[in-house]
């Protein structure tokens, strides 16, 4: 059974299943709205504009809509330029473009371009049905889903019955004339503003409403999209209102089918926290209820103020309450100072102590998880929620062993949740495993390196009913690969959840999926971890799902072998001979003001103010940049209450040297040899570390770059030199988290582990700062502030093993034996080359001015068979460290 999935695609796939959550797409790299971004296309400051395209994806934005219709833009330039500058950047390519244009000659710049599989926006009927199909047959040739307009020859469609007329044409001549595939179809049937004071407008967004939903009942697999700001076009200048009205217009047009729009998520409140009041007299005008409704909202906008007073003292108000509530409120807003109370009293008003569990504190915990699962609750209230629920708990079991009670009805399922063999990376599990337990899942952890034989022994002995895999490191990936065939050799059937950060639904849909019978399914969050676990283990639909999930992978597994097969790819000769070139004639390296290893002392608190927070809130699935998130409107309420947490303990870090910091860094002679490889001079020897060269086909005049192309080679007789370095802040962690741990509170746990992580990238950035100015100097005038350190404006780069220039792990340990890291500072290698304590950095430094960071992509077997000659492995263990860069592997 085929499924009909919307599926897009930048570097990371981005599928539209009935359970997607409604898609935003980010609306500040359109010229038409955006003053800022229309100027710094202007002024062709591009690297800036690029930053605004980031902006958006670090922001949420899950599809970004690029438009340059302006009369004095070359706007089939502007886009060409600004497409192919996006694509040179992985965390902003990874999610797929709209290519937003009423020029058909710009769409088709930006299709020639555009990385992955798109959107454009838009077609319409408005010029005939013959230029409608050429323009629909062009873009079916380049791959890309289309937005068609509610527009005919005879103007834009500004009723309900326009609507739905113009969209069953264009639906039946895309897919009976063009074979246009009907998944692919957006329609966007015109949002237009109200409350304009023009009767004719009083329907506008009903009438979308029921467009919508007309269109998802009668237009087989199409989807619905829309410019929401529109709607609050009459009230411009006055956001309280433009807020309250894009959210509950949302909340409608969600309600009746609308599956993406363009949408500022600054201009949006939270549905449930809108003024009821103004909530009223938005939906009556929104939803056309009463004759004067645009005269009330308008005459309530003018004198509208916040009630902040009044929500304080509702919220003093908590304590009288009857007890179901009060336990709610409690769990729903993690405040444990009354909670030993209230479970008293509800304990004195059961039969049975479990009973308490079973009622009145599931009762609270399924309010969680409904706002949680509703968008209207963030992770980090959730884990306190936790925090909250585990210390109610702790408090009956004494009365619940008393009484020797059990509750096996209680538990929605049992999850065994571990971090694979050799990898020590575990925050994201233990947030997983804290969101699933909120949602009534009995929680077996195994914590980190767990051997395969151990999972699948407690598996088997607990009794689970799901396996959750978690890995951080790329060999993490072999080792979930082969998890998955042993439970397939002893015939196990247990769903498995695989998650982390190096894993990929493409990855595990080729790798994984295949190797076993039972189910496995990529998981990307916490958020999405809950409805993935109902849906594995539902009776009534379990098995529905699993044969969707199993076509689904099926599907992209076949298009991924086809698309790596179409790729173009050089010979490793090939690539060599189209180098990175530097002209090392004009160019001598700086000699380092020291050459060697030194060990570095630093206090916790010089680290303090080179934190780069952003990833910090993305670690707890708070997704904009710091500082603006502290003010956006969905999450800031929530990033500022966490920010603030965070603080303090930082201040108790520093302060009370939780955490000690250490660091070892080394600078030596060296010049590249062989093309790919770099040879250093220690006081022992000569030593060598090996880089990796892009093999995929580049457009003329672009190079294919390794490291070793940034060192001056050994025959120019230019002598120049390498650094590398390891620091660490993870020492005094594990002693924190085992004493939050045994108060019960996970919250703080995963925060000192996420701020260790902080203060560990932090060390790494203050070193490298110290390595360009003072212990190499090559950049000892250099005078930049935190946001431009964060931003890599610095010259020199620091490339780490594992990562997208040097994906190759094995290079740690030649690292270690130069800096003889374990002995001087303590950190030791796992067996699949994970840094233990897990809060810690290791890399190179390269100082030359043209160094740049860059992805190595795919390469071919010629290269991995040459790879493993030099490193003086079998191809086998080549490819088992080099599996996920290996095309066709």
């Amino acid at each position: 059974m085929k499924n009909h999935y919307l599926k897009l695609s930048g570097l990371e796939p981005l599928v539209i299943t009935p359970q997607t959550n409604f898609v935003n797409v980010g609306e500040r790299t359109n010229v038409t709205g955006s003053r800022k971004f229309l100027r710094l296309i202007k002024e062709e400051n591009y690297n800036e504009a690029v930053e605004v395209a980031r902006a958006q994806v670090e922001g949420g934005a899950q599809i970004i809509d690029v438009n340059m219709d302006e009369g004095m833009l070359d706007g089939v330039a502007a886009m060409t330029r600004f497409l192919n500058l996006i694509a040179a950047e992985p965390d902003i390519a990874r999610i797929p473009v709209m290519i937003d244009s009423s020029k058909w000659e710009i769409i088709e710049a930006g299709l020639k371009v555009i990385q992955g599989k798109g959107v454009v926006n838009s077609i319409s009927l408005k010029e005939g049905e013959a230029n409608f199909i050429n323009q629909a047959k062009l873009i079916k040739r380049y791959g890309a889903a289309v937005v068609v307009m509610a527009f005919d020859e005879a103007g834009q469609a500004d009723t309900y019955q326009r609507r739905i007329d113009i969209c069953k044409r264009s639906y039946d001549i895309l897919v009976e004339k063009v074979h246009f595939s009907p998944q692919d179809i957006i329609f966007d049937p015109n949002i237009f503003p109200v409350a304009t004071g023009m009767d004719e407008h009083k329907l506008n967004a009903i009438d979308f409403f029921k467009a919508t939903k007309w269109i998802r009942e009668n237009l087989p697999h199409a989807h619905v999209s829309g410019g929401v700001s529109n709607v609050s076009f009459s009230f411009r200048g006055n956001d309280k209102v433009r807020e309250a009205m894009h959210s509950a217009f949302l909340y409608h047009a969600i309600k009746n089918g609308m599956t993406m729009g363009i949408v500022n998520p600054e201009m949006l409140e939270i549905y449930d926290e809108i003024d009821p009041v103004l909530l009223e007299h938005v939906e009556d005008v929104l939803l056309n209820r009463k004759p004067d409704a645009t005269e009330r909202l308008l005459d309530l906008a003018e004198s509208f103020k916040g009630t902040s007073e009044v929500k304080e003292k509702i919220a003093a108000q908590w304590r009288s309450e009857p007890l179901q509530e009060r336990l709610t409120h409690a769990l729903v807003k993690g405040l444990d100072e009354f909670v030993e109370q209230d479970v008293e009293e509800a304990r004195q008003l059961v039969d049975r102590p479990i009973a308490v569990i079973e009622t009145y504190l599931m009762n609270g915990m399924n309010v969680v998880g409904d706002l949680f699962g509703s968008g209207k609750m963030f992770l980090p209230q959730v884990v306190k929620s936790a925090r909250v629920m585990k210390k109610a708990v702790a408090y009956l079991l004494p009365y619940i062993e008393a009484s020797k009670e059990a509750s096996a009805s209680s538990s929605a399922g049992k999850i065994l949740m571990a971090t694979v063999k050799g990898d020590v990376h575990d925050i994201g599990k233990n947030i997983v495993a804290v969101v699933l337990a909120c949602n009534n899942f009995e929680i077996i952890d195994l914590g980190v390196m767990v051997p395969p034989e151990k999972i699948i022994e407690t598996a088997v002995r607990e009794q689970v009913d799901i396996i959750g895999l978690s890995g951080l490191i790329t060999p993490s990936l072999d080792e979930m690969v082969y998890l998955t065939k042993e439970l397939q050799r002893l015939n196990i059937k247990i769903p498995v959840m695989i998650g982390g950060a190096t894993t990929s639904r493409a990855h595990t849909a080729v790798k994984i999926a295949p190797e076993y019978t039972s189910t496995v399914v990529h998981v990307n969050d916490a958020s999405r971890a809950v409805n993935v676990a109902n849906n594995l283990l539902q009776p009534n639909f379990k098995d529905e799902y699993t044969f969707n999930i199993r076509s689904e992978y099926h599907q992209l597994r076949e298009a991924y072998l086809n698309r790596s097969k179409s790729k173009e790819f050089l010979t490793i000769d090939q690539a060599r001979k189209n180098k990175f070139k530097i002209n090392w004639d004009d160019f001598k390296p700086q000699q380092p003001n020291f050459i060697g290893v030194k060990t570095i002392e630093v206090d916790l608190s010089e680290l303090e103010g080179f934190i780069d927070w952003t990833p910090f809130f993305q670690s707890w699935q708070l997704h904009g940049k710091f500082p603006a998130i502290l003010k956006d409107e969905v999450v800031g309420e929530q990033a500022t209450s966490l920010y603030s947490d965070a603080k303090k303990m930082l201040q108790n870090i520093i302060n009370e040297k939780w955490l000690t910091a250490r660091g070892i860094v080394g600078i030596f002679p060296a010049n590249q040899v062989n093309d790919d490889d770099i040879e250093v001079v220690t006081e022992n020897g000569l030593e060598k570390f090996l880089t990796l060269r892009q093999q995929s086909k580049k457009t003329e005049g672009a190079p294919n770059i390794a490291l070793a192309d940034f060192i001056a080679p050994r025959n120019l007789d230019v002598q120049d030199y390498m650094g590398c370095f390891c620091v660490t802040t993870g020492f005094g962690v594990d002693d924190k988290v085992k004493v939050f741990e045994k108060d019960l509170d996970d919250y703080n746990a995963i925060l000192v582990k996420a701020l260790a992580d902080r203060l560990a990238e932090a060390f790494a950035e203050f070193l490298h700062l110290k390595v360009r100015k003072e212990i190499w100097g090559y950049a000892q005038n250099e005078n930049l502030d935190n946001d431009a350190l964060i931003k890599e404006k610095y010259k020199g780069i620091r490339p780490a093993p594992g990562y997208p220039a040097c994906p190759d792990h094995l290079e740690k340990p030649t690292i270690w034996k130069l800096l003889n890291v374990e002995e001087k500072i303590g950190v030791t290698l796992t067996e699949n080359m994970a840094m233990y304590p897990a809060a810690s950095v290791s890399g190179y430094y390269f100082a030359n001015p043209e160094s740049k960071y860059f992805g190595l992509g795919k390469i071919k077997e010629d290269q991995v068979r040459d790879y493993s000659k030099r490193r003086g492995i079998t191809n086998e263990e080549a490819i088992k460290w080099l599996a996920p860069n290996i095309a066709d592997a």
